[in-house]
């Protein structure tokens, strides 16, 4: 029974400081957060803070990890429900859709990942999004002869949906527009035949 409270002790800790940490990027770039800032924030001690994290990158790799478990969770959920057969549009849509839903739902976090304000929040949203691609990328492979490597269309299809997702938020796109245009946009790349062997591909 002590183990059991102490681990939600333990999860409630780490969730204050997670939610600290994302209200101080709303008011300071995350090179300049401190840890004595943060604890302050969250009012718990540095004693805290150190038997949970090494440092505030770990904490900030902690959210991530929770978000990414999230979306997974997500795109597995919409592939057993409406693409069964695994067709190769399909599956990417359906991650389309699932970054979509965890970047909007979390948009309170996901609105500090600027490049220019926090690199490193940048780069490291951008690696997990692109580590996700290639596993689902490497899975097709075993279907589908492929032109390039599964980390070359990972690359090509992230790069791609961050520029047009940012397009549209320039331009104030509803989530709904966004989310069928870029389906869109995805079909038609993957029906040309440009990334595989195959032209013609099932949706």
């Amino acid at each position: 029974m002590s183990g059991q409270m102490e681990d939600k002790r333990i999860t409630k800790s780490k969730k204050t400081l997670k939610n600290a940490l994302i209200e101080m990027l709303a008011e300071k770039d995350f090179e300049h957060i401190s840890i004595t800032e943060l604890c302050r924030r969250a009012d718990v001690s540095r004693i805290t803070f150190y038997s949970h994290y090494s440092d505030k990158y770990e904490l900030l790799d902690d959210i991530f990890n929770d978000m990414l478990q999230s979306g997974k969770e997500d795109y597995y959920r919409r592939q057993k429900a409406n693409n069964p057969r695994g067709h190769l549009v399909a599956g990417y849509v359906n991650m389309l859709d699932s970054i979509l839903k965890i970047y909007y739902d979390r948009f309170d976090f996901f609105c500090h990942t600027d490049p220019e304000k926090n690199p490193y929040l940048a780069s490291r949203f951008y690696s997990i999004v692109l580590e996700t691609v290639a596993i689902h990328t490497d899975h097709v492979r075993r279907r589908l002869r492929l032109k390039y490597s599964p980390q070359k269309i990972a690359g090509f299809i992230c790069f791609g949906m961050f520029g047009f997702i940012n397009e549209c938020h320039v331009e104030n796109a509803p989530l709904e527009q966004i989310r069928q245009e870029a389906e869109n946009l995805l079909t038609d790349i993957f029906r040309s035949g440009i990334l595989t062997e195959q032209e013609g591909i099932e949706k």
